[in-house]
Formats: C-alpha cells, structure tokens, sequence
C-alpha cells in the first residue's frame, strides 16, 4: 500500500507511505503478507496513536520495519522479553518472522498496550504475551532467553532494567543507534555490576541494500 499525497480539508498535505522496499521480502520471507498488514495498519494509525512521529510514514518501511526485522537471524527459540515495546517496534515485527520464538510485549503505556493488544489479535499471532508494567515491576523476573528493546534508552540505563529479565546465561540483543561504542564505554561499571560479559555490537543490512540495523549483543554471566 502506497497512498499519494493527499490534501487535507485545511490545505495541509500528508506524507506518502514509503513503497515496500525490495528488502522486506528478504527480511519477512513466507510471513511477507503478516508484515505488510501490520505497516498499513501502523501507517494508518501510528500518527493519531502517537506511536510514530508526523514525518516516519515516507521511510517508515525502512526505518522501522526492516530495521526491526533484521533482528530476526538473532534470536533462538525460547522466550523473549521486548522491553518499551510502544509501536511494536520490534516486538510484534520479530513476533511476526518468527513464530518459533514466544514474546512477552512488556510496555506501561495502556493505549500502546491497547495497540499491542489489537495488532495481536488482528494478526493472529499466537506466540505473543502482552504485559502492561515497566521493566523493572515486570512479573516474569530471570524467566528469559533474550531480552530486546529499540530507541529506549543509554546502555547504562537500560542494562539495570533489563538484566533482572534474563536467567543465567540470557542474552542482549539491543537495537542501538550510531553512538553505541560510547555507550558501551560509558556502562562499563554496570556491566560488572551486572555480570554483563562478552558485549560487541553487530551491524545488519548491508548486504540488503538497506539501512544499518547496529544491535548491541551480551550475556548475563552463567555464575
């Protein structure tokens, strides 16, 4: 789905969706046609929702969707905990390609919860638990393989809330911007405080022609 620019009753204009880009296939693969009704229905209600700002429609593929999904590869079957889920972004993306994986969407918002909620009965996903709390008062402490989270926080910050998420051995898998070699920099206590060990940040996409998805990667200790 790609509207055209269209004029509003007051003359303002909205912004087009951004065309399916040929990296969506790749990424979404048999689960393509689940990917492309959870965009339009992100594209139609993301704005008024506030779950994506007035300017993401024309790169909102892209940006948002692809750059979740290419995380996909990276998780392992068994549990995993999307922190500051919001949008779905990656939660219900990864949730999506990956239905192998169970997800619990932890969010405190209640409309994003709302949102969550909806997109995971509309889409028939069977694998995805919503949990309505902030990290740190979630239910389901050390109970996780893999914990993710996107734009949330700094690592120093999101570390301590996430951490008590994992069990032993639970792994990292943070999507991060470009300035997440200062970030690892700048946590280093709190990864010894938490038994953060082996960090290293991989990056994503080049070969699809598509932005850089940069995901910062640890573990908890095993003791």
């Amino acid at each position: 789905m790609t509207p055209d620019l269209s004029p509003h009753g007051d003359g303002a204009t909205t912004a087009a969706l951004e065309a399916e880009p040929e990296a969506a296939a790749a990424v979404f693969g048999e689960q393509l046609e689940l990917g492309r009704r959870f965009t339009e229905s992100l594209a139609r209600h993301g704005e008024e929702l506030g779950l994506i700002g007035p300017l993401e429609l024309p790169r909102l593929w892209t940006r948002h969707i692809v750059n979740s999904g290419l995380v996909a590869p990276l998780l392992r079957p068994g549990r995993v905990a999307d922190v500051g889920s919001g949008a779905g972004l990656p939660g219900i993306v990864l949730a999506i390609i990956r239905p192998d994986v169970s997800f619990t969407l932890i969010e405190p918002m209640e409309r994003r919860v709302d949102w969550l909620t909806r997109q995971v009965g509309e889409l028939g996903l069977q694998n995805v638990v919503v949990e309505r709390a902030r990290a740190e008062d979630s239910a389901f402490k050390r109970q996780f393989d893999q914990v993710t989270a996107r734009a949330v926080s700094a690592l120093r910050t999101l570390i301590p809330v996430t951490a008590p998420l994992l069990k032993a051995g639970g792994e990292f898998v943070l999507l991060k911007g470009a300035g997440v070699a200062g970030e690892i920099g700048a946590a280093e206590k709190v990864f010894r405080k938490y038994r953060v060990v082996d960090p290293e940040v991989v990056e994503l996409g080049a070969d699809l022609d598509t932005e850089i998805t940069r995901v910062f990667r640890a573990r908890i200790a095993d003791s």
